[in-house]
Formats: structure tokens, C-alpha cells, sequence
């Protein structure tokens, strides 16, 4: 790696980051390019370009990414109601293929020769970055500070930081808390105090959402409108893909909605305490299941039930730019053609209740569902389906009996 003359830095102005980006100075005597992504943490990001210029940083890439995040990114998973280990809605995941495609970019404009990631040696954002990177361009060199240098705990990193006059936020001194990542899509916290998977979070760990208990006693009922399998509006009000998930992320913070307890498996082996808020997509999954009860065909509607627990793993392990989620992807896509109309939606006390649905393309019939009487089906036809269904069941049976 001796010869790396130029490499872009992943770089949220944090202290790991801020740290990183000092070491990159030192330990490869390179020129560093930061890139910061406004994926909606809800931060100012224009700290993390002053610091980058105190660094010396002289190619300085901060960008807002959000609309690009959730259309691109977040709503194509949003298709295939993805969820990891039946509960997880992959806030963190999906966002490292953005950055990584990113990064890669900005690689070939500078003419950097590889690119840095901040990520732990424990944890799947490494395999994420990673795997993103070398998809995009096979040939690029990859530093992970975190798999290399000797700074392995909190007080090193800060040494380090006041050795070379990096700024360090006051609460940073010392443990902090927990670690916490966030975007528009959820914000997650883990490590440190919530390690021990028996022991309830504090309150003080949940800042998208209040809690059901908090909740307001009156029910907030809102309608979402889908065209071709993506939200497009709330109330009937258009929004943009950013826009209309900051709504309802809104919505359903205020109403107690989208709080997750988690132990999940990592794609490195060991199981991991998070805890995630995801309240914007925690009403959108419910109203995308809900439009597509009504718009999708049963063998349909089951194949994309039966391949989403794959393609929800290929997000999570960072197989984002693989050609088997592609191929899955072309297949959910072709499946969301009829997926248009409007869900109504009562949001009650950390809870999302469907309450009604409606769309051009229904597939649903009242005349052959009716408990009255009807002209379009014969109750007698189902005699011979039960037989010819029951045919392989009866032949078994004979032969157990025999």
C-alpha cells in the first residue's frame, strides 16, 4: 500500500473519522479526499468541512443525497417488503452501497488511487463498503484503518486526537453511551450500555419517536397513494421520495410507531444488540402490503413472499451490487406494475392499522366473494377440485392402511 498517493475518506467529521483522516496523513504520507453524504442524518454537516479544511483537506466533497437514497435505494427494497430476520427494515444496510458507489466516483474525478472506510473490523459495514467498492471497481485499493492501526479503544483515539489538535466534542470524553447511526430512513443505537440484550434501553436511547405510551389518546388516520408499487403521495399532497418519507416519518414518530428491540445474527458470525427506530417505513411497509393485497396475484403475491427473506439478506450482507439481487430486483419490479391506488391508514399508539384500500387495478371481486346469493360461481365446481386435490392424500391412506 506504500504507493498510494491519493484516497478518499468516508468522512463524517466525528472523532473516529477525524482521527482517520490525521492517521491517513501519517501513516501513508497521501493526499486525502474527504466525502461527507447528507443522507437526512439530521445534522449540520458544514462542521465536518471545517475541520476537514483545518486538516489541510483540500478537495472537500459534502452532498445531499437524500431524494437519490430513498428513490434509488430505499424504495426498490421498499418493493419487496424486505425484512432481515422477520423485523429488521435494513435502515443502516441500504445506505453503504450509496456511499461506496459514491466514493468510487469521486475516486475516478481525483484521480485517487483508493478509498477509506471508518468501519470496525467486527462489524458488516466493513463487508458492505467493501464489497461495494470492488463491484464498481475491481482494481481499487482499500484501506480500513480499524483492521490496521494500533488504536483499538476509546481513550487511544482520543490520545491521538489531542496529540494532533483534533477537536473533540465534550461528550465524547470518556465512554460514550452507545453508538449511534442514522438516515432518513432510521437512526440505530448499540454498543455500551445496551450490550447486555437483558436490560431494557432508557428512554433517553429513542429520539425519532416518542413512546406508545406517550403517544396522543386520538388516533392519527392518514391515506398513502402508490403508483406502480412506490408512494408517490399523503393526503393526496405529491411529495418527492425524500419529502414524502420525512412525512411520514413524522407522522409516525409522533404517534409511538416503528421502535425495534433486536438481537440479530452479523453476516462475521456473532450476534448483536441494536436498537432501531423506523418510523417513516414501518407505516410505508404496512400500506405497500396492504395495496398489494388488493393489486397482486396469489401465486404472485407468495413467489415475492418466498424470495424476500433471500434478497432481504443479500441488502444486509452488502451484496447490493450482486447480479443475483439484480435478477431478484427485475423480477420485484415486474411484480409492482399494478401495484397503484390508495391505502388509509390509522397510526394509534405504536400501532399501524390498514383501514380501508382502494385502486384501478383491483383484483378483488365482490360478486364471487358475496355471502349472498351470486350468478358468477357454481359452489358445486369445488367438489372436484377437493377430490382431485384430495387424490394423492387418498392414495397414501389406502396404502398405510394395507
Amino acid at each position: 500500500m506504500s504507493d498510494i498517493k491519493k484516497v478518499v475518506l468516508a468522512y463524517s467529521g466525528g472523532l473516529d473519522t477525524s482521527v482517520i483522516l490525521k492517521w491517513l496523513q501519517e501513516a501513508y504520507d497521501c493526499e486525502v479526499v474527504t466525502f461527507t453524504a447528507d443522507l437526512g442524518q439530521g445534522e449540520d454537516l458544514e462542521p465536518a468541512r471545517r475541520k476537514a479544511e483545518m486538516a489541510g483537506v483540500k478537495q472537500i466533497f459534502i452532498e445531499d443525497m437524500r431524494e437519490t437514497f430513498v428513490r434509488d435505494y430505499v424504495f426498490p427494497m421498499f418493493r419487496a417488503n424486505a425484512l432481515y430476520e422477520g423485523v429488521y427494515l435494513l435502515g443502516t444496510s441500504i445506505a453503504r452501497p450509496l456511499i461506496a458507489k459514491r466514493q468510487i466516483e469521486i475516486a475516478r474525478e481525483t484521480g485517487a488511487d483508493a478509498v477509506c472506510h471508518g468501519a470496525t473490523g467486527k462489524g458488516n459495514d466493513q463487508v458492505r463498503f467493501e464489497l461495494g467498492y470492488y463491484a464498481l471497481n475491481p482494481g481499487i485499493k482499500v484501506i480500513a484503518p480499524w483492521r490496521e492501526w494500533d488504536l483499538n479503544s476509546r481513550t487511544k483515539l482520543i490520545d491521538f486526537a489531542e496529540k494532533h489538535q483534533i477537536p473533540i466534542a465534550k461528550d465524547k470524553r470518556g465512554e460514550a453511551p452507545f453508538s449511534v447511526d442514522a438516515n432518513l430512513l432510521h437512526i440505530s443505537a448499540e454498543g455500551k450500555v445496551l450490550e447486555d440484550p437483558w436490560v431494557a434501553p432508557g428512554e433517553y436511547v429513542y429520539s425519532r419517536s416518542v413512546s406508545p405510551e406517550a403517544a396522543p389518546d386520538t388516533p392519527t388516520t392518514i391515506e398513502v397513494s402508490f403508483e406502480r408499487g412506490d408512494p408517490v403521495a399523503i393526503d393526496g399532497e405529491a411529495l418527492s421520495p425524500a419529502d414524502l418519507l420525512t412525512r411520514l416519518n413524522e407522522l409516525g414518530g409522533a404517534n409511538g410507531i416503528g421502535r425495534l428491540d433486536l438481537v440479530e445474527n452479523r453476516f462475521v458470525g456473532m450476534k448483536s444488540r441494536g436498537i432501531y427506530e423506523t418510523p417513516g417505513g414501518t407505516v410505508l411497509l404496512a400500506a405497500h402490503r396492504a395495496m398489494e393485497s388488493l393489486t397482486l396475484d396469489r401465486g404472485a403475491a407468495h413467489l415475492k413472499d418466498e424470495i424476500m427473506p433471500r434478497y432481504a439478506e443479500l441488502i444486509y450482507n452488502g451484496f447490493w451490487f450482486s447480479p443475483e439481487r439484480e435478477m431478484l430486483q427485475a423480477l420485484i419490479d415486474r411484480s409492482q406494475e399494478k401495484v397503484t391506488g390508495t391505502v388509509r391508514l390509522k397510526l394509534y399508539k405504536g400501532n399501524v392499522v390498514v383501514e380501508g384500500r382502494k385502486s384501478p387495478h383491483s383484483l378483488y371481486s365482490e360478486a364471487h366473494v358475496t355471502f349472498e346469493e351470486d350468478t358468477v360461481y357454481d359452489q358445486r365446481d369445488a367438489e372436484g377440485f377437493i377430490k382431485l386435490n384430495a387424490l394423492r392424500l387418498r392414495l397414501l391412506g389406502r396404502q398405510q392402511d394395507g
